[in-house]
């Protein structure tokens, strides 16, 4: 009997040290179960963030588009009133470019600058490099491009874009820089510009550049000389391979295959236009906001009111799409199924939307004063659009063109997603 008891007082140590560890188990899991409301409320995620431009104010508006609401608004930015963003591969930081010459650095989670610098004395955008280590910077005062480390935002590389074929002018006496536009990041760690005053178009190829070894940046220049007269604007193809610079001084643009780059400059639809009198231009077409849509690319007229269709496999205009006024971004859903066109002053308050494989009008929309920009959700549902001169934006349904709510936003333009992150050429 003696033994018996034992054994059972063993069993009841045995089992009540069971239970308690079970029950240090439980009160483990509940604490890793219940963390404080505060904690999750602290987490954000990038991907369904953007940055609205609030160009009178100089400030941001950080903005979740699936939730489609205003987060937060950041200050002292400068001068915004042709502000350009391109974003950090995690979707962290936001890179403003201001026309004061400014290069804001913004970050995201924590609502706040985290770095900024003032690199010239008037810029008109950048691009971040393809490995997402350098962020550069075109120039119209004093010219040239700047290129910066997108962690420190040390500068890394000046390219002067430097005029060969004039004398100098400037009242130190170096030679006159060009003004640089259409600069966009391509594949192989390159970016690609180019410059209105000498009608030239140059890659910067970054390939052999080590942020760790600053001390001997090697990078290599190609130029393409005489592309045309006044490139003011260009693009990038999606995928990479064309690099297309509008022309301003002429009819007809200029196409770089980056495939191809030995073949040098191909000049296309040079007649598009040939005997119609040119209507006075408000507004220069963006043609970063050309719509590339299966087989075709949709490009606004300068100066004239319609969206030119040109064949992609050719490069040749195949037809023309008779528009409410002068285009100045012609953008394709996602989806590429219909785009969306705005357009320059006086008539600037209306949206007209085409269907791609017809060409026909799909709807006419009237947001409101100066709507300058739309931007796209990754998937295209809906498309956000700012309209400045009422302080909004509003938001729409792509299926059927609806207004789905509205956002007070002080004098809104530009509107970035975080998805550019991971585009070539935004």
């Amino acid at each position: 009997m003696k033994n018996n008891y034992k054994w059972i007082i063993k069993l009841s140590l045995i089992s009540a040290c069971f239970i308690a560890i079970q029950s240090c188990s439980l009160q483990e899991s509940k604490s890793v179960l219940s963390t404080p409301t505060s904690a999750k409320q602290d987490l954000r995620a990038t991907g369904d963030l953007g940055v609205i431009i609030e160009r009178a104010t100089g400030q941001v508006r950080i903005v979740n588009h699936t939730n489609k609401e205003s987060l937060s608004e950041i200050d002292g930015l400068g001068d915004l009133s042709h502000a350009s963003i391109v974003y950090s591969r995690d979707q962290r930081f936001a890179y403003v470019f201001g026309r004061d010459g400014g290069l804001t650095k913004v970050d995201l989670l924590k609502d706040k600058i985290d770095k900024r610098v003032i690199q010239s004395g008037n810029s008109i955008g950048g691009a971040i490099s393809q490995d997402g280590k350098l962020v550069a910077v075109s120039n119209y005062t004093p010219g040239g491009v700047k290129v910066f480390n997108s962690d420190t935002l040390e500068l890394v590389a000046t390219i002067p874009a430097t005029i060969l074929t004039t004398k100098p002018k400037n009242k130190d006496g170096s030679p006159v820089r060009s003004k640089v536009v259409g600069l966009v990041d391509a594949p192989g760690q390159k970016f690609i510009f180019s410059l209105f005053d000498s009608n030239e178009v140059w890659i910067a190829d970054f390939s052999q550049y080590s942020v760790k070894n600053v001390t001997k940046p090697q990078v290599q220049i190609t130029k393409y000389t005489n592309i045309g007269l006044s490139p003011y604007d260009a693009l990038i193809s999606p995928d990479g391979r064309y690099y297309i610079a509008g022309l301003f001084g002429e009819d007809g643009m200029a196409m770089l295959d980056l495939w191809h780059p030995e073949q040098g400059i191909t000049r296309i639809l040079e007649n598009y236009g040939k005997g119609e009198q040119k209507l006075p231009v408000y507004k220069m077409p963006h043609l970063e906001g050309w719509a590339m849509a299966g087989d075709y690319a949709f490009v606004p007229a300068v100066g004239q009111h319609k969206v030119l269709v040109i064949s992609t496999k050719t490069w040749q205009q195949v037809a023309e799409i008779p528009a409410h006024s002068q285009p100045v971004f012609v953008m394709a859903q996602p989806d590429n199924r219909q785009i969306w066109v705005n357009f320059a002053f006086p008539h600037n308050d209306t949206i007209q939307v085409f269907n791609t494989e017809t060409f026909e009008l799909v709807k006419i929309l009237k947001p409101g004063p100066a709507v300058l920009h739309m931007e796209f959700t990754p998937r295209g549902e809906h498309v956000w659009m700012s309209v400045r001169d009422n302080n909004e934006v509003q938001i729409y349904d792509t299926n059927n063109q609806e207004l789905l709510k509205t956002l007070k936003v002080k004098s809104p333009s530009g509107i970035f997603f975080t998805n550019r992150a991971h585009q070539i050429g935004l």
